[in-house]
């Protein structure tokens, strides 16, 4: 197996366990279940307790999604490192990398959701508080334009990310067929070079046997 390849994967593996620790972590303070800090729905939970609570939530997502941009780099090193391997062992990495972009999707999949979750529950909380403090009075309709306008939000933001996976996936299939092309021409130089060889060995071995039929003569 390929040292750069063992290389990025050591890599990779150690961000996927921090990536997991991570998940776990957002998953607790997204519930609300962490035993160290209260769920901002308790009762007695002050505004700057919640601000906290709040900011410490983004502060994790942030660093789980660097973790996961970082791992995509790295999926995609190996990636190319793989193909320009040769058959026999490109197919078993490349089987390899198919599992690990597998789990990394499901990892992405959780952090979606619980942005989205938590994008939807500041809204409500935001009408609640407003209802709460008599400042203004959100009717149904206005309720309903706030939400649906959440939603338009999270749906620019899911084709964003899916044009930009979809530019990435098009890049590495560029390269893939780049490399496979520059495989395929050394294999052709290769063998043009043995064609030569053997032409000028033919025309050798005629020269040499014209020669002693001349003699004979």
């Amino acid at each position: 197996m390929s040292e750069v390849f063992e290389g990025y994967e050591r890599q990779y593996c150690e961000l996927s366990d921090n990536l997991t620790r991570s998940c776990t972590s957002a998953s607790v303070l997204h519930g609300g279940k962490s035993k160290c800090i209260p769920s901002s729905k308790c009762s007695g939970f002050s505004s700057t307790g919640k601000m906290l609570f709040e900011e410490l939530k983004k502060q994790k997502l942030s660093e789980i999604k660097e973790g996961l941009d970082e791992a995509d780099a790295l999926i995609r090193k190996m990636d190319l490192e793989a193909r320009s391997l040769q058959p026999s062992i490109k197919a078993t990495l490349l089987a390899k990398l198919r599992e690990y972009k597998h789990y990394l999707n499901s990892m992405k999949t959780d952090v979606k959701r619980i942005t989205s979750t938590d994008t939807n529950q500041a809204a409500r909380d935001e009408l609640l508080e407003s209802g709460i403090d008599g400042t203004t009075t959100v009717s149904a309709d206005q309720k309903g334009r706030l939400l649906m306008s959440t939603e338009r939000l999270n749906q620019s933001t899911d084709r964003i990310k899916e044009s930009r996976r979809t530019m990435l996936e098009t890049e590495e299939l560029g390269v893939s067929i780049l490399q496979d092309l520059h495989q395929q021409r050394q294999s052709l130089l290769h063998a043009h070079s043995t064609v030569r060889v053997s032409s000028n060995l033919s025309f050798q071995i005629y020269r040499v046997s014209l020669s002693f039929a001349q003699e004979k003569d």
